[in-house]
């Protein structure tokens, strides 16, 4: 389903050393300094943001044609990361390769989890526990309604599965605050004689992001309640930062992200949402492409309704907080 190419080795060039260079070969001398392994490149840069010039920061994905969930690493990818200070995931499903590196080294280094940092994960389980619950009362009624069993599919595609974890967390704004916090907590345990810098770092960074969330509370005032249409769930969480309703069927959602045929019944409501104009704004997700999102697209199109396109991975030449900001002033400018 979708437009991707699964890279399974990395070559020296594919790392992005975003603080240095990149050694031409393997038994050439490692620079000095601290040494800090991002799964990704939007990691790899709020890890630059709090190391400054104290580290080198090395992302292992930087390639939009790159599906994380199935990226194999190669041997140079063990290697880089059994060697770091510090390693950097998303966490949550979303880059199993790395986390399985690190569980596989003898003396791992310490990791910071997005996911982890964010206790999205969390409130997931405590909201599946209540639903258990919830449903634990009602067995009695089983047997009374047990024609009725069609009820719950009718609804299945209602808005997204109740307590599952968007494993998204860079584009919620206060994880990404929160990530970079523990990053320099964590390199300043590595390297206490440099702690302080890292803290002010960091600190300055989530200065920044947090203008990024007042851009969004403003964006929030002037259209809170707008439905959207959302190719997959990848930026829902600046969406919804932004007062906007995601719209979409969850069959179409769910259906995308797992790379399956959408059922035809949400293909057919989605078209009809994003035709009709009942929704302001359809936003699509380049990077994760084939018939069904691209005939969406298309209707969008002919519908004359704005279409707001984002990326999983970090823009070339952006860092986090300007891909942000352009993310967010794409949303404002489509709905004024």
């Amino acid at each position: 389903m979708r437009a991707r190419t699964v890279v399974v080795s990395v070559a020296c060039a594919a790392l992005a050393l975003v603080a240095s260079g990149c050694s031409s070969s393997d038994g050439a001398e490692q620079e000095p300094g601290l040494t800090v392994v991002a799964s990704s490149n939007v990691w790899g840069d709020v890890a630059a943001q709090v190391a400054g010039d104290l580290a080198q920061v090395t992302s292992i994905i930087d390639d939009p044609s790159v599906d994380p969930h199935s990226y194999e690493a190669s041997a140079r990818v063990e290697l880089t990361i059994s060697r770091a200070d510090l390693v950097v995931v998303n966490g949550g499903g979303y880059d199993d390769f790395a986390t399985q590196l690190v569980d596989a080294l003898d003396t791992p280094p310490p990791v910071v989890d997005a996911v982890e940092v964010s206790g999205l994960a969390d409130d997931g389980d405590a909201e599946d526990e209540h639903a258990e619950d919830e449903h634990a009362d009602d067995e009695h009624a089983d047997g009374e309604h047990a024609g009725d069993e069609h009820a719950d599919d009718e609804h299945a595609g209602d808005g997204h599965a109740h307590g599952e974890l968007n494993e998204h967390v860079w584009y919620d704004l206060p994880t990404v605050q929160a990530v970079a916090r523990e990053i320099a907590d964590a390199l300043g345990r590595v390297a206490p004689e440099h702690a302080e810098a890292f803290g002010r770092n960091a600190d300055d960074f989530a200065a920044r992001v947090g203008e990024l969330e007042q851009s969004a509370a403003q964006v929030a005032a002037e259209h809170a309640g707008t439905g959207v249409v959302v190719t997959e769930p990848v930026p829902l969480y600046l969406v919804e930062a932004a007062g906007l309703v995601d719209r979409t069927p969850a069959a179409f959602s769910s259906s995308i992200e797992q790379e399956v045929d959408v059922p035809p019944a949400a293909m057919d409501e989605a078209l009809e949402l994003v035709a009709s104009r009942d929704v302001a704004l359809l936003v699509y997700n380049e990077q994760t492409t084939g018939p069904q999102t691209d005939q969406v697209l298309q209707a969008a199109r002919d519908a004359g309704l704005p279409v707001v396109d984002v990326t999983e991975t970090l823009p070339e030449d952006e860092d986090y907080v300007s891909w942000m900001a352009g993310n967010l002033d794409a949303l404002a400018e489509a709905l004024a």
